[in-house]
This record gives structure tokens, C-alpha cells and sequence, in this order.
């Protein structure tokens, strides 16, 4: 990978790689407000030139996590020699924007979201499955979305990507904001 084969806008060679790799898969990387970072996997809804997008429960370990510390990371890894990161702070995405991703959830995702206190303990799933049977009938029609849950948008200070070589002299090249301008910048592997 050349500097010259990717191009000014890190956005639009993320996309391009992105489209290849075909999965919304990333590992999603926060800290809390003691500084102890955890990473887990989300889907990523959305990305343009606002950021990366992703909707969770606010009141989830990493919806706290990102509502006391803003910083955090997204790690794409695309077999079989890509890898993505991008670092940067976070935003809760707007009520307008959440709710129109929400009405196009499937329903069955809609209850599961209501059902769940997400990262909670919970006896069994028998309980998580009685839950949203009751939430089923006590929706019939459309569910509406929760207080509690939305989306999160990722502004990316810093994106890197990375190819495998086999002599172990990878490729790196990262673009980091400066002064509203993207410059790249090759790194040492």
C-alpha cells in the first residue's frame, strides 16, 4: 500500500474498503470515567463525513462509559490483511435522526431493546423471553423507541489504516485532523 494509492479523504477510502469487506462488525473501544478501558463488538449503522455511527442502550456499560468520558476508538479488522482504526470523541446522535433508524428496526429488535437492561444481570432467559412477550402485547401496533436508547456518533480525529505484509513491514498510513484539514502520514510498523 502506497501513499499514492489511497487518497486526500480518509472517509472515502474508508468507504472503499468498507464496501469490500462487506460486514458492519467493529470493535468498539471506551473508557470509563476511572480511565479502564473495554472493548466490544457493535454494528456500525452509518458513516460520512460527520462520522461513524452506532445506536446502543445509553444506559448500557458502554452507553455510560461514553456519556462520562467521550473519548473512544473503533478497530475494523477485514480478513484477510486489513485493519481500520479510527480515534476520535463521541456525540449522542440526534432524537430525529435515532428515531428514524429505530422505526426501521425489526420489531423483534425493537421489544428486545425495551426488554433488555443491557448489561444487567438477569436470572435467565426465560426472563428476557416472558419480557418481551408482555412488551409484545403491551405494543400491539408500532413500538415506540425508549428513553433510554439511541445513537452515538464517532468524529474521527484519527484514522489509520493498515495492510499486512509478509516480511512484517506492514503498511501504515494515518490521517489526523489538523487545522480542519486531513494530512497523511505514513507510520513505522
Amino acid at each position: 500500500m502506497f501513499e499514492d494509492e489511497l487518497g486526500p479523504d480518509p472517509i472515502a477510502q474508508f468507504d472503499a474498503w468498507y464496501q469490500e469487506a462487506g460486514t458492519d462488525a467493529v470493535c468498539l473501544v471506551t473508557a470509563s470515567k476511572e480511565a479502564i478501558p473495554t472493548g466490544r463488538m457493535v454494528l456500525l449503522k452509518g458513516h460520512d463525513g460527520r462520522g461513524f455511527a452506532f445506536y446502543t442502550n445509553f444506559e448500557s456499560a458502554k452507553g455510560r462509559d461514553l456519556q462520562q468520558n467521550p473519548h473512544a476508538a473503533l478497530v475494523f479488522h477485514w480478513l484477510p490483511h486489513r485493519q481500520v482504526r479510527v480515534t476520535g470523541t463521541v456525540d449522542r446522535i440526534d432524537d430525529r435522526e435515532s428515531n428514524a433508524y429505530w422505526r426501521n428496526r425489526p420489531r423483534a429488535s425493537q421489544l428486545s431493546a425495551w426488554a433488555s437492561r443491557q448489561s444487567e444481570v438477569v436470572d435467565s432467559r426465560d426472563t428476557l423471553e416472558q419480557r418481551v412477550a408482555e412488551l409484545d402485547k403491551e405494543f400491539p401496533g408500532d413500538v415506540p423507541q425508549p428513553p433510554f436508547w439511541g445513537g452515538f456518533r464517532l468524529a474521527p480525529e484519527s484514522i489509520e489504516f493498515w495492510h499486512h505484509r509478509d516480511d512484517r513491514l506492514h503498511d501504515r498510513l494515518r490521517y489526523r485532523r489538523e487545522g480542519g484539514r486531513w494530512i497523511r502520514e505514513r507510520l513505522a510498523p
